[in-house]
């Protein structure tokens, strides 16, 4: 189960890496988003996570869980949304300022502005064949 767990972590992690790596935004904000929940999950099986034990000591109980990883989990669940909501309105505001949604602000990538180019052309060629 140790393997699941660290396997899973693994690819969320790699995954949320390369995705913040990319030039748009969207995804951008999917590998912040997987990096948070590879963090929750990392908490989670860090803090040894017990199901059916109280997590305040009782005397009457033969054993409590930790409450300080799931404590530290949902702050980390709560700061994610709001970041995560943050930046959306940050790209959203991005978009419409600079009318795409590259990551440097860029005003058009090369494929956008080779595709113009080659439409230009051919719109000559059409006008220089009638």
């Amino acid at each position: 189960m140790e393997w699941l767990v660290a396997t899973v972590i693994a690819v969320m992690t790699g995954c949320g890496v390369l995705l913040t790596l990319r030039a748009r935004t969207f995804p951008v904000v999917l590998g912040v988003t997987l990096l948070a929940y590879a963090v929750n999950v990392f908490l989670f099986a860090m803090g040894r996570l017990q199901i059916g034990v109280p997590a305040v000591i009782d005397p009457a109980a033969a054993g409590y869980t930790d409450p300080l990883p799931q404590a530290l989990v949902l702050t980390a669940i709560v700061i994610a949304f709001g970041m995560t909501a943050f930046v959306i309105a940050l790209a959203l505001k991005a978009r419409s300022e600079l009318g795409n949604d590259h990551v440097d602000g860029l005003d058009r990538s090369d494929d956008e502005r080779a595709a113009e180019e080659h439409q230009a052309q051919q719109d000559d060629r059409s006008g220089a064949a009638s």
